[in-house]
């Protein structure tokens, strides 16, 4: 799993504790980690740490690593439960990563123009460096701060302002302070769902907004007909093309309204 995975079953494990369980992602008999797993459930007091799988107050979840609830692998392409609807998820932040979150200061948008490359299906999310360059111009005529963060050798948009981070719980935790968040389908719109921050996300022809998005954020796809493929798919391409600069910037209008003069 990704890090959006583990921030979906952070979701799911909202409250267990308050009702005196913990979480078990896993097969029933092991609880099942991923690499970036420690990393989102740091410091969780709803979820199951491997090695407790002989706790008496579990809750089993089949969410792990080559089994999701949201989807299934059938040949080269995904096949989307559509019954399933995820609820923004929780990072439990210590005192200094939550100040160190703040040094961006309050009231900025964070932009994501970079997928990562190592994915083949980051060909079909690629909404593409010019248009998210035409929203950051925008942004930036309306007064409105922009901040891009930097990882990397990954393509830095003009004029916005570089934020390096140390981490993607940092990201997140930056996340926290901005106006709206605008950028692919992926970890971070998840990470901007769990800090409760509004979102332009540009699904395209891969999934469906309907089982990764939330009804909090500005959900686009360009098409009805998300395909799953997880080979270059040029009808997910297309389908990102149909998504225009306009729909994009009077989206992120309509959510950065109260922040207008």
């Amino acid at each position: 799993m990704g890090f959006g995975d583990n921030l979906m079953a952070s979701g799911m494990a909202r409250g267990a504790s308050l009702r005196g369980k913990k979480i078990a992602f896993g097969d029933g008999r092991r609880i099942l980690w991923d690499q970036h797993s420690k990393h989102i459930f740091q410091n969780n007091p709803n979820i199951a740490t491997p090695g407790d799988e002989q706790r008496h107050d579990l809750e089993w979840i089949h969410h792990y690593k080559g089994l999701r609830l949201y989807n299934k692998q059938v040949g080269g392409k995904f096949v989307w439960n559509y019954d399933f609807t995820p609820k923004p998820g929780q990072i439990y932040f210590t005192e200094n990563e939550e100040s160190h979150g703040r040094r961006n200061g309050r009231g900025f948008v964070v932009i994501e123009p970079n997928l990562p490359r190592w994915k083949v299906t980051s060909y079909n999310k690629d909404w593409g460096l010019a248009k998210y360059q035409a929203v950051a111009t925008w942004l930036k005529q309306q007064g409105i701060r922009v901040t891009q963060f930097v990882y990397g050798h990954e393509p830095v948009l003009r004029d916005v302002t570089p934020l390096e981070t140390k981490s993607f719980r940092d990201a997140v935790a930056v996340l926290g302070s901005a106006w709206l968040y605008v950028g692919p389908e992926g970890g971070l719109h998840h990470g901007a769902a769990a800090m409760g921050t509004p979102g332009v996300v540009l699904f395209g022809g891969f999934i469906p907004p309907s089982v990764t998005g939330y009804k909090f954020h500005t959900n686009l796809s360009g098409t009805d007909e998300p395909c799953g493929n997880l080979n270059k798919c040029e009808h997910c391409r297309a389908a990102m093309a149909a998504i225009s600069v306009d729909q994009v910037t009077e989206a992120a209008r309509s959510h950065l309204r109260i922040h207008f003069g």
